[in-house]
Parts: C-alpha cells; sequence; structure tokens
C-alpha cells in the first residue's frame, strides 16, 4: 500500500469518525429537547446501529492507518504532536466506550417505554446528561486532533 492510500484511509476515517459522532449527538441532543418519546426512540436507536455501522470501523481504521503512516514517513513515535495526537485519541475513545454503552440503554428504555405520549424514566434524563457531558471533552479532543493531524507542528 502506497503512503497517498493509506493518509486517504486515514483521513476519510477520521472523518467519517468525527462526522458521524457529531451528526448522532446533533440529532439525539435535539430530539432529547424535543420531548417526543417516538423520537427520541427512533433517534436513539438510529445513534447505536451509526456508532456500529461507521464510527466502530474507523476506531479501529485510526491507530492502523496512523501507525503505518508513522512507519512509511519515518517520524518517531516520540514526537510531541504524536505523542498529544495519540493522548487525545486514547481520551476521546475513553469518553465514548461508555456513551455507547449509554446509547444502548437509552435506546431501550425510550423503545420499552411504549407509545402514545407515555413519560421516559428518570434514568433515561440521568443517562442523557452523562452522555452529553462525555461528548464534550471527546469533541473537545478530536478537534485538536485534527488539528495536529493537518499541522503536524514541532
Amino acid at each position: 500500500m502506497t503512503y497517498l492510500l493509506v493518509k486517504t484511509l486515514h483521513v476519510l476515517s477520521s472523518v467519517v469518525l468525527v462526522g458521524t459522532g457529531f451528526g448522532t449527538a446533533f440529532h439525539l441532543y435535539f430530539a432529547n429537547r424535543s420531548g417526543s418519546r417516538e423520537a427520541i426512540a427512533v433517534v436513539s436507536r438510529l445513534a447505536v446501529k451509526a456508532d456500529w455501522y461507521f464510527t466502530t470501523p474507523a476506531v479501529i481504521v485510526q491507530p492502523l492507518t496512523g501507525a503505518a503512516m508513522m512507519h512509511m514517513a519515518g517520524w518517531p513515535i516520540g514526537s510531541r504532536w504524536l505523542l498529544l495526537s495519540i493522548a487525545l485519541y486514547l481520551l476521546a475513545g475513553a469518553c465514548w466506550l461508555p456513551v455507547v454503552v449509554y446509547q444502548i440503554r437509552m435506546a431501550k428504555l425510550a423503545e420499552s417505554s411504549g407509545s402514545g405520549g407515555a413519560e421516559l424514566p428518570s434514568r433515561y434524563w440521568t443517562l442523557a446528561r452523562r452522555w452529553e457531558w462525555l461528548g464534550y471533552p471527546a469533541f473537545t479532543a478530536m478537534l485538536v486532533v485534527f488539528f495536529l493531524m493537518v499541522a503536524k507542528p514541532a
């Protein structure tokens, strides 16, 4: 595989990773604020699917292509920008793993709460708050990783 192909896969998977995360977060955030149990059930179920179909493969491709580019380009692992990128990627992952669990639980709670305007249980809203608060450091970390990926500062 050529460096250009590996870099293209790396950039595309980073866009899929952050784009899917931002898109699902946007929709679930506003579905939650709509108060519509039906909308929340649909969006939370689709957020879980998006994580399985798009985010998870991108999470796997990112370190593989990153390691391949480091090797091909001869970048030392001790480079500050690489170390910071890896640390921030791991921070985002540490936030993302519980978010996935919360999304699955939220989807099940929304689905099982019934139709016809039934109220969501308070447990749903506790998970939704945790889900939201973990999203802020994860997205901030990934935005900095994007900058580091592009700028590669000394």
